[in-house]
């Protein structure tokens, strides 16, 4: 059975996701994985060093990381994309980027040095935290079971999403059961007009070469089928 990855895979699979045309701004990215209790197991960056990439991602990432987990079940995964329309006012989950706050002490607790590295003080740790921007996904083992979640950040949200997408693939832990996106997966929608989303679950888009690389994420980077 597919497990969560470890430090040096995740790190691998996100360096090889950034290189790839994603659109946003071609920045470095930090990754976090966390396992079904939010427990922070891996922390890593695309770069050579850790001022590669923004600092503020890192705990951005997390927060992803924690969100897609927390708010997805066995037969249904939400992205953090798909949250960002709900919460706004008015929209059907209103006020629960508030909930779960980041746990600062633990969040900023320890060196510096080793942030991004396989001992990222973080690890071991439940930072918390609800981010509804493009990056966050939920992580799926090969019988189906959420088992986890995977947040990048330190580009757009939309290009975000779409490394955040490739890293899980590369990973194998896509076993997607269902989602509400139009593919019937958890890929970021893109329906918002006029600041309404059609079908309440839209992302505001960030660039038309962003947009098209997430549409075509189901059929370059299928989601794995058990």
């Amino acid at each position: 059975m597919k497990k969560i990855p470890t430090h040096a895979k995740l790190r691998a699979a996100l360096k090889q996701a950034v290189a790839e045309p994603n659109g946003g701004l071609g920045f470095n990215m930090w990754a976090t994985v966390v396992n079904r209790d939010g427990k922070v197991v891996a922390v890593a960056f695309s770069g050579t060093k850790r001022g590669d990439q923004w600092p503020g991602s890192r705990v951005i990432s997390i927060q992803k990381a924690n969100t897609a987990n927390a708010f997805s079940l066995d037969g249904l995964s939400l992205s953090t994309a798909n949250l960002f329309s709900a919460v706004q006012p008015g929209g059907s989950l209103f006020g629960l980027q508030f909930s779960n706050p980041v746990d600062a002490a633990a969040a900023y607790k320890g060196s510096s040095l080793k942030y991004g590295k396989k001992d990222d003080p973080a690890v071991g740790k439940k930072i918390g935290g609800v981010n509804v921007f493009g990056g966050g996904l939920a992580l799926y083992n090969d019988k189906g079971k959420v088992i986890g979640g995977i947040g990048v950040s330190g580009d757009t949200s939309g290009a975000d999403h779409n490394i955040a997408w490739k890293v899980r693939h590369m990973l194998g832990l896509d076993y997607v059961p269902g989602g509400v996106s139009a593919t019937g997966d958890d890929n970021i929608v893109y329906d918002i007009t006029d600041g309404v989303s059609a079908g309440g679950w839209g992302h505001p888009e960030t660039s038309e070469e962003t947009t098209a690389i997430a549409e075509q994420l189901p059929t370059t980077h299928p989601i794995s089928q058990m």
